[in-house]
């Protein structure tokens, strides 16, 4: 199977381990993996921030970079999201301002074969041991766009309890929002770190030594929130967690 890695933007300028994990995760698998190299924003910031119209040329591209492939893997659940339930709400509001179904009609090619990572594992390769070796106390955070949006479910967590080593303790609080939201913890800054305490405090309390995620977004504000607090934690993208094994060990 041939699929394109869809990286996105913060994981391609501040996490390029995350992306190196899913390629060779994904090849382990047996799968056949591109980097398309003109791939760039999927629009979510612009969107999110109220500039609808300036998203649609990014979801156009998008279109035209990913097209090809028999399925588009994304390391990222906001990301994931913005494909999955924003593009079809944008070609619908195109048509529905008069600007035709063109837009619409491209973006049907990309939509139903992008898939957030462990649903890309879980549902399409039909695998929960992908044989990693992890051998640390973890817990598990489910980010608001994997859990709201995607529906991913209990899919991490199948994936993590077949890790050999690991041991997986459940957040307290674990489906309440971290406080990142994108542009929010810039406009509600008190709030958002409210919420980031409130959630490094109850994966603290569990006695882990990593907090993971789906989402490096998340962990981002996770992670500034860990040094801020002095917490003696680390922030672990799942993907990174999945791909290692004993001879090669995730650092």
């Amino acid at each position: 199977m041939r699929v394109a890695l869809f990286l996105t933007c913060v994981n391609d300028t501040l996490y390029p381990d995350t992306g190196r994990a899913v390629v060779k995760l994904l090849t382990r698998l047996g799968v056949e993996v591109d980097f398309p190299m003109a791939q760039t924003c999927c629009g979510q910031a612009h969107y999110n921030t109220g500039y609808r119209h300036e998203a649609e040329p990014l979801a156009r591209h998008f279109s035209d970079v990913f097209g090809e492939y028999e399925a588009i893997v994304t390391p990222s659940g906001s990301c994931g999201a913005m494909v999955r339930e924003l593009y079809p709400r944008m070609g619908e509001r195109a048509r529905a301002e008069g600007r035709g179904g063109g837009l619409a009609t491209l973006l049907e090619t990309v939509v139903p074969k992008t898939y957030e990572l462990t649903e890309f594992l879980v549902d399409v390769l039909g695998v929960t041991d992908v044989g990693a070796y992890y051998p640390h106390r973890v817990t598990y955070h489910p980010t608001c766009h994997g859990l709201r949006s995607l529906g991913l479910g209990d899919r991490p967590l199948r994936l993590l309890r077949a890790v050999r080593g690991l041991d997986l303790v459940e957040l307290p609080g674990a489906e309440e929002c971290c406080g990142f939201g994108g542009t929010f913890a810039l406009k509600n800054a008190d709030v958002s770190a409210a919420m980031g305490t409130d959630k490094v405090r109850n994966a603290e309390s569990t006695g882990a030594q990593v907090l993971c995620a789906a989402d490096n977004s998340c962990l981002l504000h996770l992670g500034g929130t860990m040094t801020r607090l002095g917490a003696e934690l680390r922030p672990v993208h799942l993907a990174e967690i999945l791909a290692s094994t004993e001879e090669e060990p995730a650092g």
